[in-house]
């Protein structure tokens, strides 16, 4: 029999036992080993309040009902307080970096440096730092640390685990739960995550979905939208508390649609490969006391100042570009050549622009948006939210409609170039990074089409 019969047999054995097989040889193996242990060592009955409390606990959340319930309302909580927080602190940081620019523009008059290339250096290079540090920094500072305690605390695989009938009913990975959720923090990171994944096919799909989960370079702009567009549909009058709260629950369904589109795509990809698919085994770690300086390291050292340094590196060449186009009157045929093929999807030229700006690194789109729409020299100071809202219906004739184009573009469109090598360095191929590349973008751009001409026209 040569190797070709047996993988014919292989596979009409798995169609068979409908892929089960591993996962019953793998129930026999757990079984015997509880037959072991219970022959071998005797257990205590513990009558201690606080194991009996955490049974409880754990069968809970790992109910298919429970499971989902926590799951929804920990990230509604996180992201509650993410919002709530992240624009006082991007009020402070901007005080404080408007400051440092009165500095650097008297030591340059002081200095004689040409006008030119003083508005190079504050204007383009400067300003656009600043921008992307007091508008990422804040969410960033607020969501990792909170994201981590959790990871500590022993939740998230217990979450992976109440996901798993859900993965494997598109034919993927249980474990791709986790790299989802290393996904929210950098999907770059995410794709490295999915190492986890043994078996070839099942990490595919996880590679090439993990682009559907929203990175930290999406959050900003995610919040500022559900902030400033899409809570005061429901409250007027925007008070603090009920705002935040909406705009929370708008970002949670913001996850939840990357998370139908992953299931989607999960779907289709494992349709049309032909491969055996591996089991899943997780084991569910105990609850531990959160160790702080793990968390203050994890959160602020591994995520909040990677990607922050990421965003700045990329950043520079960003403002200088843009600065680039303004200064020179360059952008404004740029942007009317793009808008007639952006209004097809609800957007515009200043938008389909920014995005390709922002192809290095997703934090420069806001920045972009800005400096584009007011046609400025530079960056625009932004205080609060509320300066940017000015500036987007004013400029950029923004209304909720076209706030939610973008937020839809923003969770659906392509991967970031940092993202895209990390996926050719992982599958080592062309043709999977540029599918992993190209269908996001293609289903973002249906997506929008199908919205704006089909839906949002007739309201």
């Amino acid at each position: 029999m040569n190797f070709q019969e047996i993988l014919e047999k292989v596979e009409k054995y798995r169609i068979q036992y409908n892929n089960t097989l591993k996962d019953k040889i793998i129930e026999g193996m757990h079984q015997q080993i509880d037959e072991i242990l219970q022959d071998t060592i005797e257990y205590k009955q513990s009558n201690d309040i606080l194991t009996k409390i955490e049974n409880y606990i754990d069968y809970f959340i790992t109910s298919r009902i429970g499971g989902i319930f926590v799951l929804i309302s920990l990230l509604s909580l996180i992201l509650w307080i993410t919002i709530t927080g992240a624009n006082y602190i991007s009020e402070f940081l901007s005080n404080i970096f408007a400051s440092i620019e009165v500095f650097l523009r008297n030591s340059s008059n002081l200095l004689r440096i040409p006008p030119t290339i003083s508005s190079f250096l504050i204007d383009g290079i400067y300003k656009s730092l600043s921008m992307v540090v007091s508008v990422m920094l804040p969410p960033m500072a607020i969501f990792f640390p909170l994201f981590t305690f959790l990871e500590d605390l022993g939740l998230l695989p217990r979450i992976a685990l109440n996901m798993d009938k859900l993965f494997k009913m598109v034919g993927a990975h249980g474990n791709q739960a986790l790299t989802m959720m290393v996904g929210f923090g950098c999907n770059a990171a995410g794709v490295i995550s999915t190492r986890i994944i043994k078996s070839p096919k099942e990490r595919l799909i996880a590679i090439i979905t993990n682009n559907f989960m929203p990175c930290n370079g999406r959050w900003p702009l995610l919040i500022m939208i559900s902030t400033l567009f899409l809570a005061p549909l429901i409250s007027e009058s925007l008070n603090p508390f009920l705002g935040s709260l909406i705009a929370a629950l708008a970002l949670v369904a913001s996850v939840i649609i990357g998370l139908f589109f992953t299931l989607i795509v999960s779907l289709g990809i494992s349709k049309s490969l032909k491969s055996i698919p591996s089991f899943y085994i997780l084991e569910i770690p105990p609850y531990r006391k959160p160790n702080l300086l793990r968390i203050i390291y994890t959160s602020i050292i591994d995520r909040t100042v990677f990607v922050l340094m990421r965003a700045i590196y990329m950043a520079i060449p960003a403002g200088a570009f843009v600065w680039f186009l303004n200064y020179f009157n360059l952008s404004t045929p740029i942007i009317n050549f793009l808008t007639p093929f952006g209004k097809m999807f609800g957007l515009d030229g200043v938008i389909i622009l920014s995005y390709i700006i922002a192809l290095p690194a997703n934090e420069l789109v806001i920045p972009s948006l800005l400096m584009l729409y007011t046609n400025a020299k530079n960056f625009i100071d932004i205080e609060e939210f509320k300066s940017i809202y000015q500036i987007l219906s004013t400029y950029g004739n923004w209304d909720w409609k076209i706030a939610l184009s973008v937020m839809l573009f923003s969770i659906l469109h392509n991967p970031c170039t940092t993202t895209i090598l990390t996926i050719y360095k992982e599958t080592k191929s062309i043709k999977w990074t540029a599918i992993a590349t190209l269908l996001p973008l293609s289903i973002a751009f249906t997506v929008l089409f199908i919205l704006n001409n089909l839906i949002l026209k007739h309201l």
